[in-house]
């Protein structure tokens, strides 16, 4: 039933299933308007990453309440599959949030009072485990409590469908029905955690789910004789920026055969409120700087650092004796696709048929590199989930192998134990690239100065047009609507010689009208096509209030890119509202 905020917010305060403290939060706001109306204006929308919020009390942010409410609707879903599914039941992991721990308990709290089998992770654990376990022990579904790199306020939900993949759109819009369908209260079943473990029905997995994982992580090794033959004087930091990359990470590269791993001290430790950086996110070199100032001190080649819920990489090397700089999620893309191939074809280890994924969003570099060696290359929407839609098409099909998927914003997924990305095994793959070039006596920045010279030189950049507050929804929609109603015809002085709407998959030339469709559609992207042969594509995000835009240039040379990305970031600055 339809409630406006303050409905809301008084059958909160009604509600008998609120705590003395709880209740003392809520009614300590009673007088002030618009905070009732941030908390209370609407549920977190739940899409097919789950959901993600600031931890507070209310129906729009991540708290315990919400968290049963989700859960019991996930349920549902689960149990519409039939006893089966039921049976075959769900994995559940956290990482090192506020509240973690707490949020994955009462989620399988109330996953086993539904009938639904549970297996959970004794502590916290990368995103790509809980995908690997999804598919190893061949569970109906998974949840990982997790909010990924935002900052500390935020918590999330992040769930999986039976192929280790994030949920398709089908089954996110079913859990979204029934939480329309449910009371926030009164509509959730749960249960006692220790008795229900006492009784079966929830399962604690650790160490064993650890070792599965981390030998089928070893398996993507294509060569470990290039880092035995670089070992003794080869180093490198590593960062999990307090989460959940602290054991895995390291154990893997250790396997790989790396001898001189200096992990951050002061990041190694586990903490949700992210103490030594503002936002632990492997994008930002600023948050790198204890992981800078650790390798000059170790004469480190290589630093790599892993998200909170390390499925994402950033790395950063050596351009001089005291100074680092970031690869971008663009440019260890194109590395390691080339990379791969490379290696995979001197050990014999290429299947036939290749193929290689990245999203619509991401660098054109990636198709001109499986242009010219002869694999097969095809985009998806930004998301993981689309690109393992993909490849199990392939799968089926028996039409292509896929050897690598990457996206922008620095993930990376190899190999067929998980469906989404992975910062475990790129961590392992990107040590043993860049063992690789230092034999050569390169770093990886001259390897993709390198890739420049030889496959063309393309630059990248991605915008963020904030929009926050409760307005901040409406401002994003009007410039979208006015994007479709009145789309540029020039762009930084260059033509749009075609654009795309992946909303309803039509393609628009000038004066001609529609001209076709793309291959997939159901998404709200705008791709303007410049006469340059650059691109300019306007995103909403789909987790944060922002509007995304992302430049991808391609030029004669570095100047030319640089002179053509400035302009289209010129351009972008005027679109802020």
């Amino acid at each position: 039933m339809f409630r406006t905020y303050k409905e809301e917010y008084q059958h909160w305060l009604d509600s008998p299933a609120l705590s003395e403290e709880e209740w003392a939060e809520l009614d300590a706001i009673r007088e002030d308007e618009k905070e009732i109306e941030s908390r209370f204006f609407a549920p977190l929308e739940f899409g097919t990453a789950g959901l993600r919020g600031t931890m507070k009390l209310g129906l729009h942010h991540m708290n315990i309440h919400v968290i049963r409410h989700a859960t019991q609707a996930f349920a549902n879903v689960i149990a519409a599959e039939g006893e089966e599914a039921k049976r075959k039941g769900i994995v559940i992991a956290h990482d090192c949030r506020i509240n973690g721990e707490l949020f994955s308990k009462e989620a399988a709290c109330v996953m086993a009072a539904n009938g639904i089998r549970v297996r959970i992770f004794d502590a916290l654990r990368p995103t790509p485990e809980l995908s690997f376990a999804v598919i190893h022990y061949g569970t109906a579904a998974g949840l990982n409590v997790t909010a990924s790199h935002n900052p500390k306020e935020y918590n999330g939900y992040k769930v999986y469908w039976s192929d280790g993949a994030q949920l398709p759109p089908q089954k996110a819009e079913a859990i979204a029905q029934q939480m329309e369908a449910i009371d926030i209260f009164t509509g959730f079943k749960t249960c006692d955690f220790d008795k229900a473990v006492a009784d079966g029905m929830i399962e604690i997995i650790g160490a064993e789910t650890d070792e599965l994982f981390l030998e089928k992580v070893m398996e993507q090794a294509i060569d470990k004789e290039v880092v035995k033959e670089v070992a003794d004087d080869f180093r490198i930091v590593y960062t999990p920026f307090h989460g959940c990359g602290h054991k895995l990470v390291p154990e893997a590269l250790r396997r790989l055969g790396i001898k001189h791993l200096y992990p951050v001290p002061e990041q190694m430790v586990i903490d949700g409120s992210f103490p030594t950086v503002v936002s632990p996110n492997p994008e930002n070199p600023e948050g790198f700087y204890l992981a800078v100032d650790l390798a000059k001190k170790v004469d480190s080649d290589l630093i790599i650092g892993t998200d909170p819920d390390s499925d994402r990489i950033g790395t950063m090397v050596r351009t001089g004796e005291d100074e680092y700089t970031t690869i971008t999620g663009n440019q260890m893309g194109v590395l390691l696709l080339d990379y791969i191939i490379r290696a995979r074809r001197a050990t014999g280890t290429m299947p036939e048929n290749p193929g290689a994924l990245s999203s619509i969003v991401s660098t054109g570099m990636v198709k001109t590199v499986c242009e010219a060696n002869g694999v097969h290359f095809e985009d998806t929407f930004t998301g993981f989930k689309f690109m393992a839609e993909r490849v199990a098409v392939w799968e089926a099909a028996k039409s292509y192998k896929y050897i690598f998927a990457f996206e922008e914003s620095y993930g990376y997924m190899m190999g067929d134990f998980v469906r989404d990305k992975d910062a475990v095994t790129a961590s392992m793959m990107v040590a043993e690239m860049a063992a690789y070039y230092h034999k050569q006596g390169m770093t990886l920045m001259d390897a993709m100065y390198a890739l420049y010279e030889k496959y063309g030189w393309f630059k990248e950049k991605t915008l963020n047009l904030v929009m926050p507050g409760l307005d901040g929804l409406q401002k994003m929609k009007e410039l979208m609507a006015e994007l479709r109603a009145n789309p540029p015809k020039e762009i930084g002085g260059q033509e749009v010689i075609r654009t795309r709407d992946y909303a309803d998959g039509s393609i628009y030339v000038a004066e001609l009208g529609k001209v076709g469709t793309t291959p997939f559609f159901g998404s709200n992207v705008l791709y303007f096509e410049l006469a340059d042969g650059s691109s300019f594509i306007v995103r909403p995000s789909g987790t944060e209030p922002k509007i995304k835009i992302y430049l991808l240039v391609r030029g004669e040379d570095e100047a030319q890119c640089l002179e053509r990305v400035a302009k289209y970031e010129a351009f972008a600055e005027t679109l802020k509202r």
